[in-house]
């Protein structure tokens, strides 16, 4: 079983409450989950922190997702706890800041991934914003054990890859239609929430199913 897990959280020091800014009209995060909506997956859950909760809650039961609730600065725990509830034993790991995620190669990732058994896998060579990462839930829940740096809990998978005689490692450079490393398509700034919003209003253009495939996003961009 697979589960995708989205962190979110409503406060950001460089662009404040960017989850409820509106892109296309609706609030970001609410865009966010329609694009990994596309993603093949078994379920479909948003892990924030408690102060977040009423934000995002009605938010996510639009969106058709299972929001959960964990430590704000500890991510990991907040991933574990989306793996004990679901019963998942794979994680394809997604961020609120990301609305571009290229869907065609985030499935592509996780079947080479099941395929090869790796305990972590993401792409490299993709622009800015545009990936996931597919990761077993054993090595999160042995990460979670084991990791006591603060930076290996707030960003999840450091402990994974700094730890590669304990966990099969898959980082390959993603093939050539998706990659354009120098495209920046994520929402961190307010340059970049300009940048999203005029992205979205082009990638409206498409069919629903054809608006987050990696050549379209990048053809727009």
């Amino acid at each position: 079983m697979t589960a995708l897990v989205l962190q979110a959280r409503l406060d950001s020091s460089r662009l404040p409450n960017k989850s409820l800014l509106p892109l296309g009209g609706r609030p970001l995060i609410l865009r966010v989950m329609e694009a990994l909506s596309f993603i093949n997956t078994d379920t479909r859950i948003l892990a924030c922190p408690e102060d977040s909760y009423s934000a995002f809650a009605q938010l996510a039961k639009e969106a058709g997702f299972t929001i959960l609730t964990g430590p704000k600065e500890d991510v990991l725990t907040r991933y574990c706890i989306a793996i004990r509830h679901s019963g998942a034993d794979r994680i394809i790991r997604a961020t609120g800041d990301n609305p571009f995620v290229f869907v065609d190669a985030a499935m592509a990732l996780d079947q080479e991934a099941k395929a090869l058994g790796a305990d972590y896998a993401a792409y490299s060579g993709l622009p800015y914003g545009a990936g996931v990462e597919s990761i077993s839930s054993s090595a999160l829940l042995q990460a979670e054990q084991e990791a006591k740096e603060m930076a290996e809990r707030e960003h999840v998978c450091p402990y994974l890859y700094k730890n590669p005689g304990l966990f099969l490692l898959h980082r390959p450079l993603a093939q050539t239609k998706w990659q354009a490393p120098g495209l920046r398509i994520t929402v961190d700034t307010r340059e970049d929430y300009e940048r999203a919003e005029l992205l979205y209003m082009h990638l409206l253009s498409l069919p629903a199913e054809e608006r987050y495939k990696g050549v379209n996003i990048i053809n727009e961009g």
